[in-house]
């Protein structure tokens, strides 16, 4: 040590000397030295039509699956790089699609699943067909059936497939989404379906929130509540509205659009993935 060296001089060497010692220490011990970033492990998409991204268009070569580009699902691969990612969820997936078809594509080394699956097994579509072509008594007691099934028949039903995902991928984060809303109660809509009408299928979208909500719950899986998620936003809304209505493609009516996915959908899960 130079006679001149002054004190700071001198701490400073012996804390570089220390930083040194103690990175060799910890790469000996196989504790590595923090990356600027690091890439997501492996994600698996399951799921039905509101999974798959139906009603926000490119659908590539998807087929019938109308697996979209702005579907929620590829914008959080998009933006996070997975090590692997697997876009399995299909337009019209029953939980029965989702263990014939789906649950293959995840493995142990998963780290990302989300899933939105319910919807069509309680039978929505028939529920939307029903509310737009029939009165008020007949879309109410469709509802009301729905609602019965939901109560009674999906929980068994959503319990085959949560328990495939906890099997095959135990290691995952589970991101169960909930269905929205469709429609803003006393919104500024002056045509279309009656303020019963849009009440019913509202309150069968809070029947499949608490169910889903409870047996995603039980295994331990973290439920992303749609009605919140597009909160502001339903058909009616004054603001920006991020489901479509009645359109054509028929298919598209009542699905998230493409601000949907990418302001409600992809925003609320970019807060918990």
């Amino acid at each position: 040590m130079r006679g001149r060296d002054s004190l700071l001089e001198v701490i400073m060497r012996l804390s570089r000397s220390l930083a040194v010692a103690v990175f060799a220490a910890l790469s000996l011990v196989g504790i590595a030295a923090p990356a600027s970033a690091e890439a997501a492990g492996k994600y698996v998409a399951l799921g039905d039509s509101y999974a798959s991204g139906t009603g926000a268009g490119s659908y590539g070569d998807s087929g019938g699956c109308k697996r979209s580009a702005n579907a929620y699902a590829q914008l959080w691969a998009n933006a996070n790089s997975p090590s692997a990612f697997s876009f399995v969820a299909c337009s019209g997936a029953v939980t029965s699609d989702v263990l014939n078809n789906q649950v293959s594509a995840l493995t142990s080394d998963t780290a990302l699943v989300t899933i939105s699956i319910g919807g069509n097994d309680a039978g929505f579509a028939d529920v939307m067909t029903d509310c737009n072509l029939g009165s008020d008594a007949s879309c109410v007691s469709r509802n009301n059936e729905a609602q019965a099934f939901a109560r009674n028949t999906l929980p068994g039903r959503l319990d085959n497939v949560y328990a495939q995902i906890d099997s095959r991928a135990p290691n995952a984060q589970v991101v169960v989404l909930g269905y929205p809303h469709i429609y803003e109660l006393g919104g500024s809509c002056s045509v279309g379906l009656s303020e019963t009408k849009r009440a019913a299928i509202n309150s069968s979208a809070d029947v499949l929130a608490q169910v889903i909500s409870a047996r995603a719950g039980a295994y331990g899986f973290t439920f992303l509540d749609g009605r919140t998620a597009f909160d502001g936003h339903e058909i009616c809304a004054s603001g920006t509205r991020w489901l479509h209505s009645l359109t054509w493609p028929i298919g598209d009516s009542y699905h998230p659009n493409v601000a949907g996915h990418r302001d409600g959908y992809y925003a609320a899960l970019n807060r918990v993935a």
